[in-house]
């Protein structure tokens, strides 16, 4: 194995580093501020601002099985009808920068954020992508403070996932590899992490540019930041770790690179920050689910392959016994019994240091991946069990309830870690643009079933006659054993 460590810390490259700002308020459009206080009162207590929503789901947190109960907590969607002609508006200033201030420009960005996570706005802003694409770029290029280059890389983001425009990879690239390298903010390095993860996702990028970028960020979680001047810094190694998980899902084989990023990943299971440690798990599990695939025609039936296939299909349940069954292809790791001991760790750490939050997080998820790592065709689920009489496994799988509309299966990790990605860059707005057709978004996930009214959902109906519309999340259980 090749001592990337090394190579990485033989780079020379040094650079200083600088407090960072959070990103603020919304800005209201010239339509807005033209209406009377009462109808912006009423706006304002609709759109929630951009510090409100970095309080929900800021871009360096992680999304896991323990946190799950996190997503039913979503701002409300923008029901405001005059939002066309506001995003018009936010459109013309931030293409008229010649006359803009740094503080108009952030509260433009903040704006376009805000309007294009609450609405599908593809065509709306068509003919503009790379116009705007310019706006963006000039602003995280210059860096004029925190916030607006901040607020630039989140826009672009959005731009990115929205516009299913196939040359925005090849234009923004250099540039935000450029910025997670020498920005002097760590706050603008994770940032500009994501920004580039999503961009390479749905930008236009190339399966080898995917490879390219993979290493990129495998290379700033082996060398725990420092190839990029981030020593250390957890947000930047998290976004890093995140950002890889995604694009790995893209892949189809990751045999040659499975076994140095166990091991890399492996080694961020002992940091201090249980994000970091919970993204590294999560893409072990990835790396180990991709090392079987479904049995074609032309393979050989193997009596421990049939025995094993049987005790998961008992584990699995009935409703997927229809499923093709998934052969091993070659090993993930090379010692998964000291893997597991590490991972068993973690799924029952006791730590007086950790919070109680925290250690619920890690005991869930690592739980989780555990099972995965002991037996790659489990996918992400909250419990397991052994029928001790029959020797039989079972367990609950993760159902997402999106509003009253539908149920997505979160069977396998590839499902969860992009699920959580599309939720950290369209956050409380991922409902409205599942439902209003974003293609990037439904590409990239399954399609939902309609789920049917549980008996609460009918008492509480019955209790008001308010209808309840508004976008919520909730995990849905579905036990294996009836």
């Amino acid at each position: 194995m090749p001592d990337l460590r090394r190579q990485i810390f033989e780079s020379g490259k040094t650079m200083s580093r600088k407090a960072a700002s959070r990103e603020g308020s919304r800005r209201p459009s010239r339509a807005a501020s033209a209406q009377s206080s009462k109808q912006s009162s009423r706006n304002a207590s609709r759109h929630p601002s951009d510090e409100e929503d970095e309080g929900n789901l800021s871009d360096d947190t992680a999304y896991s099985l323990g946190s799950l109960d996190d997503l039913a907590d979503i701002p409300d969607a923008d029901t405001n009808s005059n939002w066309p002609e506001e995003l018009e508006d936010v459109v013309e200033d931030i293409l008229d920068r010649k006359r803009s201030s740094v503080l108009a420009r952030e509260e433009a960005y903040a704006a376009f954020c805000r309007l294009a996570k609450s609405h599908y706005i593809e065509d709306r802003i068509r003919t503009r992508v790379i116009d705007l694409v310019g706006a963006f770029a000039k602003s995280i290029k210059f860096e004029s403070s925190v916030r607006e280059t901040n607020l630039a890389l989140r826009a672009l983001s959005l731009l990115a996932i929205t516009a299913f425009d196939d040359t925005i990879y090849e234009n923004v690239e250099p540039l935000l590899t450029r910025t997670i390298r020498d920005s002097t903010s760590p706050v603008i390095k994770a940032a500009a992490i994501h920004c580039l993860g999503v961009c390479t996702s749905f930008g236009g990028a190339g399966e080898d540019s995917i490879l390219d970028q993979m290493t990129f960020f495998l290379d700033i979680v082996a060398s725990d930041g420092q190839s990029i001047e981030a020593a250390d810094d957890a947000a930047t190694v998290t976004a890093a770790l995140q950002e890889w998980g995604y694009l790995a899902t893209e892949i189809e084989d990751l045999e040659a690179e499975s076994e140095e990023a166990v091991q890399i990943f492996m080694d961020q299971l002992n940091s201090n920050d249980p994000a970091r440690q919970i993204a590294a798990g999560e893409n072990i599990a990835l790396l180990y689910e991709k090392s079987y695939t479904p049995q074609e025609d032309d393979d050989d039936n193997d009596d421990e392959d049939e025995e094993v296939e049987s005790d998961e299909e008992s584990f699995m349940g009935a409703g997927d016994r229809d499923e093709p069954k998934l052969i091993k292809r070659y090993n993930a790791y090379h010692n998964t019994h000291e893997l597991e001991q590490q991972l068993q760790s973690l799924a029952t750490v006791h730590n007086k240091r950790i919070s109680k939050r925290d250690k619920k997080s890690l005991h869930s998820n690592f739980a989780s991946i555990l099972t995965t790592v002991e037996n790659p065709r489990r996918g992400p689920m909250y419990n397991k069990a052994i029928d001790q009489d029959s020797n039989r496994h079972y367990g609950s799988k993760v159902r997402v309830k999106i509003g009253k509309e539908g149920v997505m299966s979160i069977d396998r990790w590839w499902k969860w870690i992009r699920l959580n990605s599309l939720r950290r860059v369209l956050q409380g707005g991922f409902a409205v643009q599942y439902f209003e057709g974003n293609r990037a978004v439904l590409d990239s996930l399954p399609l939902m079933v309609r789920a049917p009214p549980s008996a609460s959902d009918r008492t509480s109906a019955r209790k008001s006659a308010k209808p309840r519309n508004n976008p919520r999340w909730a995990v849905h259980d579905q036990s294996d054993e009836d």
